[in-house]
């Protein structure tokens, strides 16, 4: 996309430089995702779960916001050794939301013992 049609270009407000991919095969290596992330853009980096609960997914930061929607528009439900991978754009917010729903279960509960509930 040339400059001028980038300029023009409304996003949705949810897209943005950061790609969170899920379903990745567990045995997949970061030289493997750069090869595939990387044909849509440059890429700053890549983050791949290693710990269980983060086994099989991967932050993937591009340098333009245009080249991560591409990346999302072409990868979401690409086949990868038998799995489709899962694209979305990372939101924050969301990440937020839920520590905030666990700084209140700890306040409740911190209450509750405090006058014997």
């Amino acid at each position: 996309m040339n400059t001028k049609a980038r300029a023009n270009a409304r996003l949705p407000p949810e897209v943005n430089r950061i790609v969170f991919v899920r379903n990745l095969p567990f045995k997949i290596t970061s030289e493997e995702l750069y090869d595939i992330f990387g044909k849509y853009g440059a890429l700053r980096q890549i983050r791949k779960g290693i710990s269980g609960k983060t086994k099989g997914t991967a932050f993937v930061v591009y340098e333009d916001i245009y080249d991560a929607k591409n990346a999302v528009d072409h990868l979401n439900g690409f086949n990868v050794a038998g799995k489709y991978l899962i694209c979305l754009y990372y939101q924050p917010n969301k990440q937020q939301k839920g520590a905030d729903a666990n700084k209140v279960k700890q306040e409740l509960n911190y209450l509750k013992e405090k006058y014997n509930i």
